[in-house]
């Protein structure tokens, strides 16, 4: 049986891990094997290298550098997990993946977009999702619910997190253009609704998507 890479994207606080734990038991109520991972980290090198990346006391990180460790813990993450499941045939469902960096550290950063792709192609041995889900949500609306979620928990922003509302707008745009350009991949689900009502609308492209 061939295995299945599915991926969610989207801005934090458009509720990713929330409707990826959601699908991940879904699938298992159907008698089917998952993986459910994340980006960056997966792996204990790859969580390392994520802490590395959202501790805001890493402070500046060059945007050359912060592509490369990004592309360091997808390739780890790639070797012992991602290519592996799939060879056995298992769903992986993966918080984030190339498509993150694409925008992030390509548009959002300045980087010119294809060498990311260009990094990330030797980093995943070329892997790519079978179904990326976008979950679409403005900036305005993140940064209030990831405000919500740290005062509730106590914690602050991460590095990442506490960039400006200029810099979302520009990752906001670049995964809609992302997802025009592959249409047939990228599925996009407007994230400013119910839990419950998005969860319906990722198992229907599930069971539309992909016979499984």
């Amino acid at each position: 049986m061939k295995g299945y890479f599915i991926t969610i994207e989207g801005p934090d606080g458009a509720g990713k891990t929330t409707q990826l734990k959601m699908l991940r038991d879904y699938l298992l109520g159907k008698g089917y094997e998952v993986i459910l991972t994340r980006e960056p980290g997966g792996t204990p090198l790859a969580e390392k290298i994520r802490n590395l990346l959202l501790d805001p006391a890493s402070g500046e990180i060059c945007p050359v550098a912060e592509a490369l460790l990004y592309a360091a813990s997808r390739a780890q993450h790639v070797a012992e997990v991602i290519l592996p499941s799939l060879q056995q045939g298992k769903i992986v469902l993966c918080d984030r993946f190339v498509d993150s960096s694409i925008v992030y550290q390509g548009l959002g950063r300045g980087i010119e977009p294809q060498a990311i792709i260009d990094i990330n192609h030797f980093a995943t041995q070329g892997i790519t999702p079978d179904l990326t889900i976008l979950l679409d949500l403005t900036p305005e609306q993140g940064m209030a619910r990831l405000a919500k979620r740290n005062k509730e928990k106590s914690q602050e922003l991460d590095r990442l997190e506490q960039e400006s509302l200029e810099f979302y707008h520009k990752v906001r745009q670049g995964y809609l253009d992302l997802a025009k350009t592959s249409p047939e991949r990228y599925k996009v689900i407007e994230a400013d609704d119910s839990i419950e009502n998005i969860q319906q609308r990722i198992v229907a492209l599930i069971d539309k998507y992909f016979t499984i």
